[in-house]
């Protein structure tokens, strides 16, 4: 029986040809996965390693969760007597924040979250340890600076060049006094690194004579250990220290749950990939079996068993998979290679390492592809066992009983309602619990449906046939009637369409939805032409807010100025602002008491706050400031809540006065005249050309709350694009299938006077019915799954309404015709091709 495996493998390379890509491209994502986050964790593992290999003991100071104004305590006395302690050769104080580098066109190098700037920690030797400067030195002056290579490369800046530099404060040249090479995740995140002489660092970043954190060398022949327990009771309550290869382990172990997750995410896409191979999979064998019904009625006739039967095809398909994982596992290491060196093109430089080729991803690749092959086999080699001798040879294809479509359609009416019902559960109970219950009830549907398939397919390819018929005549006759000629077969073609577009249709009404929401929050509440912030998302100067003040034509200006006071012992979260702008560059919906009460030092309280600490215009609280001063601030207004507005709104004026450095996170404008390239202008000559300070007009602060989720569905359809390719593998086969088994027909027609071009025609017009109608049941399910997980957010998103994306739904539906004609043109093109007398008498 393997002799006759093999053989029949052989005897039908072409029809296998899909099969083996389908599965080939499943593994070669799996593969690629594994073996990109295998190499990926290991070179950062290595990267940690050697990062802290020179390091005894790290120390770490922190500030206090429960007390915002608590500070880094690691002063100069401290590092002096960690110095003391006996076998450490010397320590390395470390503090860091924002800085970004101009470019020669004013352009900020780097993405901004990952631009960073420290300070240059030299020992006794003169040299710091975590940086090998290629160029120069480092800075020991204050107006000097040292950049990461490729800053200094992207910058064309060389050593003695003036290079601009932002923190979060006015822009200042410096002199590059060296370059240097660094590990620094920073940099290879695409980001920059500047280095500062330490006092300079110290002013910037933190308070002089003090650092966030230490690194202790360790003197030859000294136990990192021993150290570690001298230098803990030196240590302040706000600082921990571990040993430099307890650090490198723990940051190893959070590579290793990052690259987890990754994997996780990848994985789920190449599951969804493998699943909709399976009905190729199957697909095919069901139709190589049927085409075989005779032979394998022979040989049951001559003594083979069912058993024997059913291993025959199984051991085919073994076979077919053991081919399609060996040339999978290779694409998959391409693919990660690929990966590897694309992470380049976004500007992130991945640490050297060789490409990790470990055991697991050669044993997922192989395990997978061959069980997935058996299993989407193993139905079709048991229909195939069990069809009678006598009964086989007289009739080329097994017709299903009247019974076995019955039960189908019941288990699958069954399975569907079970899931449907599961949906609709989780769709009323929100939440995470909602989300599992959809979950749940998404598989079962999709199950069912599936299932089901066979038997919608008539009813509705019936309601297109009349469409067919008038433009395209007999061809498109023809193409309705084969269409649904084998409803297991256009059922089980159609489901792997169907599966691809119920995940993008779901996706994309939740993704639209969602998105409109943020949308109509963000238009309703903005009234601002402008909005300004730091590139990296930090605070931006008080120096930024007074420019803005000045800037000609500018005619209500409000900062987003953080502010925490306490009431009863519990901080209380506030937004310091400018009275009388806040109302004309944000919507405050007053509910109670009056807005313009805040330029009086008054406080406006959102709506849910005053209803959860019993507050109401007029009445008074006691509150304590960061500085420990005492007052007593009077509710003047109440307003309906708002994203855009924190509980607690008070005049900035009343919180300057206790704060010795505000924290800004944006700042709103509005300017005379509204939007314009003329008043962009002013406002940023007025920040004095700051790269590290972005501008963005009404549309960019639309795409900065909504633009991620764009983004977010972009990469989604990325990753689905795999199944969607394996589906139009499906279609292809199914069609080559289908005009192999119609030669006598198909000649019949030619001979009768059908030509070539209708022929085509019909073929094709038979692959759009298939897609279509693949497309149809998917946008269908894919809306109601859209739906159902909205719900569960509704809540936590004001304004949330269900939007049904009709153009990219009318693109789904386009698309899937577009896969039918792409898909039908090998077939339909052999179908034409086919010699009329040849085809007439073919077996």
């Amino acid at each position: 029986m393997f002799r006759t495996a093999l053989r029949n493998v052989f005897a039908h390379k072409a029809r296998l040809l899909m099969t083996v890509l389908a599965v080939m491209l499943g593994v070669a994502f799996v593969s690629g996965t594994l073996v990109f986050a295998d190499t990926l964790s290991n070179a950062f593992r290595n990267q940690s390693a050697k990062s802290y290999q020179d390091v005894a003991v790290a120390v770490t100071s922190y500030a206090d969760s429960d007390n915002p104004k608590d500070e880094y305590a690691l002063s100069d006395e401290v590092l002096d007597r960690i110095s003391a302690v006996d076998g450490v050769a010397g320590v390395y104080g470390r503090v860091e924040g924002f800085a970004g580098v101009a470019d020669p066109d004013g352009k900020l190098i780097g993405v901004g979250w990952s631009n960073k700037g420290s300070n240059f920690a030299p020992g006794k030797d003169g040299k710091d340890a975590a940086y090998t400067f290629t160029d120069g030195s480092g800075p020991v002056k204050d107006d000097q600076i040292a950049l990461d290579e490729d800053s200094a490369g992207k910058g064309e800046y060389q050593v003695g060049d003036r290079v601009r530099v932002a923190t979060n404060g006015p822009v200042k040249e410096y002199t590059l006094s060296g370059v240097f090479t660094t590990e620094d995740g920073a940099v290879n995140a695409g980001g920059s690194l500047v280095l500062f002489d330490t006092a300079v660092a110290q002013k910037q970043y933190l308070r002089p004579g003090y650092f966030e954190s230490a690194t202790v060398a360790a003197a030859p022949g000294a136990d990192d250990a021993r150290i570690l327990k001298a230098v803990e009771p030196l240590l302040p309550d706000t600082a921990e220290a571990q040993t430099g290869r307890a650090l490198a382990d723990e940051q190893a172990d959070q590579i290793e749950q990052g690259m987890g997750n990754l994997k996780q995410v990848l994985l789920g896409f190449a599951g969804i990939a493998l699943f909709v191979g399976i009905f190729l999979i199957s697909n095919t064998f069901t139709m190589l079996v049927a085409q075989r019904t005779k032979e394998i009625a022979l040989m049951r006739a001559v003594g083979a068993s069912r058993r024997q039967i059913t291993r025959s095809v199984l051991a085919e398909a073994a076979l077919v998979g053991l081919v399609a994982s060996a040339v999978g596992f290779a694409l998959g290491v391409g693919l990660a290679v690929g990966l590897r060196s694309g992470m380049a093109a976004f500007d992130m430089k991945m640490p050297a390492g060789p490409l990790v080729l470990s055991a697991t991803p050669v044993v997922a690749a192989f395990a997978v592809g061959v069980l997935i092959t058996v299993f989407a086999a193993w139905l079709p080699g048991r229909r195939a066992a069990k069809i009678p001798p006598v009964a086989a040879m007289n009739s080329v294809h097994a017709v299903a009983t009247t019974k076995s479509l019955v039960v189908r359609n019941s288990i699958g009416a069954a399975i569907t309602a079970l899931g449907a019902a599961g949906i609709v559960a989780g769709a009323s109970a929100g939440g995470d619990d909602g989300r599992m219950y959809i979950g749940a009830g998404a598989f079962f549907a999709l199950i069912g449906v599936i299932v089901l398939i066979p038997l919608l397919s008539r009813p509705v390819i019936a309601l297109v046939r009349p469409l067919l018929v008038g433009p395209f005549g007999v061809a498109g006759k023809l193409a309705g009637q084969n269409a649904v000629r084998n409803p297991r077969r256009t059922g089980a073609t159609a489901s792997a369409l169907a599966i691809g577009l119920t995940l993008v249709t779901a996706l994309s009404v939740l993704g639209v939805t969602v998105g409109a929401a943020i949308d109509k929050m963000t238009t309703d509440n903005i009234r601002a032409d402008y909005m300004v912030s730091m590139a990296n998302g930090g605070d931006l100067d008080r120096s930024a807010l007074t420019a803005l003040e000045k800037a000609d034509g500018v005619s209500a200006v409000s900062p987003q100025q953080d502010a925490y006071f306490q009431v009863d012992g519990e901080y209380v979260s506030a937004s310091a602002i400018t009275p009388g702008d806040i109302e004309k560059v944000l919507t405050v919906d007053v509910v109670s008491g009056n807005a313009g009460s805040l330029a009086q030092g008054r406080i406006a309280v959102a709506e849910k706050t005053a209803e959860n600490r019993g507050w109401k215009p007029g009445d008074t609280v006691p509150v304590t400031f960061d500085d420990d001063e005492k007052a007593t601030l009077t509710v003047g207004a109440v307003y309906k809540d708002s994203e855009f507005l924190s509980p607690v709104l008070v005049d900035r004026k009343v919180v300057d006065r206790h704060e010795a450095k505000p924290s800004i996170r944006q700042i709103f404008v509005k300017v005379d005249g509204g939007q314009s390239a003329a008043n962009e202008k002013v406002l940023v000559d007025a920040l004095g050309d700051n790269p590290a300070i972005t501008v963005m007009d009404r549309q960019d602060i639309r795409d900065e709350f909504g633009g991620a989720i764009n983004t977010l569905l972009n990469v989604m359809y990325g990753l689905l694009a795999m199944a969607l390719i394996i589906a139009v593998l499906g279609v292809v086969n199914t069609l080559a299938m289908s005009v192999f088994e119609r030669q006598q027909e198909i000649g019949m027609l030619r001979a009768i006077g059908l030509d070539r071009r209708r022929v085509k025609r019909m073929v094709r017009l038979e692959a759009v019915v298939i897609s279509v109608f693949g497309a149809v049941v998917g946008i269908g399910l894919g809306t109601f799954l859209g739906w159902a997980i909205g719900e569960t957010v509704a809540d936590s998103i004001p304004g949330y309404a269900l939007v049904l994306p009709w153009d990219r739904i009318g693109i789904f539906v386009v698309l899937a015709g577009l896969v039918g004609v792409l898909a039908a043109l090998w077939p339909a093109r052999n179908a034409a091709r086919l010699n009329m007398l040849n085809a007439i008498k073919a077996e």
